[in-house]
């Protein structure tokens, strides 16, 4: 009996985008190059997304589930029968691609492969070092097949230097970046966001750099490897970590959610159950008006709060003030007072709330995506908007395997019984292999 089930791929009619006619291979896995890939594929490139039966991207899951494992990801909390076509951030790092899988250990697998380089434009991994090379798909084998390929890696660390080889999490990116030694609290221990910004922050920086290589690519027709570490692409939107210590020699310290300039800033309590409303004071002007909204008055003349610094050393007093008023209201209505006397404030929502936002809404921010094993959710739109190419969430993420036959079949010309041999054997298929943990 074959482990492996067809299943009739879906057909899409997809509007014209920028990058039209712009074949990318994605290798990536988990979040950074996916979501490089992903950019990509919304703004209209063919995106190949590469795994295998038996090694796919971890962000699937488990193949068959297991109880207590990351049930918060499924739809409802229900695995259901495929459950590496059902996980929530595989599905949204993922979306706007074609699914192919493909045994690169095994020869067939590796020639069908460079048939496809061969017609490719742009190749996205972010494996550890070296392994591109052993699968003899690194940049130089790669452009011995495509001279004007366009090849980025994405390694945590970067491609040479002495810690090139090391494992990166999106814990230690930040811990590596700077990002660590500033977040938290005065005398208390670093703690990290629970976002791990330098995933997307890599992956952003690295859709960019293949755009660029492109443009470049479209004038001189020349081809190039991009080596993008994840690591330097977080610490570069630190540059204040750096500049502070080279010209005052000064080691930025934990000060929580307040600021080094500027008071009064922070996050205070409101009406109802872990309600908070962010309050950012940068100018006299600002704290005046505050004053009059929270209906204080008084306190813009007095000497503790007459003036930036003032305020700054007596932060305690001036927070225990507002944090009186706050307690007392609901946090959008207080936000929409605050804004409408030019005071930056703004209510810390849920995902509930996110999901609810009548800015959101009006800007059609989230966007409704139909997938087969999952349903029809709401999912993360593009935060741009261009005037005559729209970008929206083209396709659903492929399901395992999902397009092998488009690919193979349609793209290379593979015969039906050629692919039946090549799903017997399982070198391509959309069944796993083996449970994953």
């Amino acid at each position: 009996m074959k482990r492996w089930a067809h299943t009739e791929p879906r057909q899409f009619e997809l509007p014209a985008l920028p990058l039209d006619g712009i074949r990318v291979l994605d290798f990536s896995h988990v979040w950074a190059g996916p979501f490089c890939a992903r950019l990509l594929g919304d703004f209209g490139a063919e995106v190949i997304k590469v795994e295998s039966v038996s090694r796919y991207d971890p962000e699937r899951g488990p193949a068959k589930f297991i109880p207590g494992a990351r049930m918060r990801l499924y739809p409802d909390g229900e695995p259901g029968e495929r459950p590496y076509n059902r996980a929530g951030r595989f599905n949204s790092y993922n979306r706007s691609k074609i699914g192919l899988t493909l045994d690169l250990r095994s020869e067939d697998g590796k020639d069908l492969m460079r048939n496809l380089v061969e017609i490719s434009d742009v190749v996205v991994e972010n494996f550890s070092v070296g392994v591109m090379k052993r699968l003899g798909l690194d940049y130089e084998k790669c452009r011995t097949l495509r001279p004007d390929i366009i090849f980025i890696a994405l390694p945590g660390f970067g491609s040479d230097g002495p810690e090139a080889g090391y494992a990166a999490y999106g814990l230690t990116q930040e811990a590596m970046s700077g990002l660590s030694g500033i977040t938290g609290y005065p005398g208390e221990v670093p703690i990290d966001t629970g976002v791990f910004y330098g995933d997307p922050t890599g992956g952003l920086f690295g859709a960019t750099a293949v755009m660029t290589a492109l443009w470049h690519r479209s004038i001189t027709g020349e081809g190039q490897c991009i080596d993008l570490s994840q690591r330097e692409a977080f610490a570069s939107i630190l540059p204040e970590l750096v500049f502070d210590y080279t010209m005052n020699d000064r080691v930025q310290e934990s000060i929580g959610n307040r600021h080094p300039q500027f008071a009064p800033h922070g996050v205070y309590p409101c009406l109802g159950d872990d309600a908070w409303l962010a309050i950012a004071v940068k100018s006299d002007t600002q704290f005046r008006s505050l004053c009059e909204a929270i209906e204080h008055p008084t306190l813009a003349n007095d000497l503790r709060y007459s003036s930036g610094p003032n305020r700054l050393q007596n932060q305690d007093e001036l927070d225990r003030i507002i944090g009186e008023w706050t307690r007392q209201q609901d946090q959008h209505e207080a936000m929409r007072l605050l804004q409408s006397q030019r005071i930056p404030a703004g209510a810390v929502l849920t995902n509930q709330q996110l999901l609810g936002d009548q800015h959101f809404e009006a800007r059609g921010f989230f966007e409704e995506v139909t997938h087969p094993d999952v349903g029809t959710y709401r999912d993360i739109g593009m935060p741009w908007k261009l005037s005559d190419t729209p970008v929206h969430a083209r396709l659903p993420a492929p399901g395992l395997g999902e397009h092998n036959d488009n690919v193979l079949g349609e793209i290379l010309g593979l015969t039906a019984d050629e692919l039946c041999s090549l799903e017997e054997r399982d070198v391509i298929g959309n069944v796993p292999l083996n449970t994953r943990e």
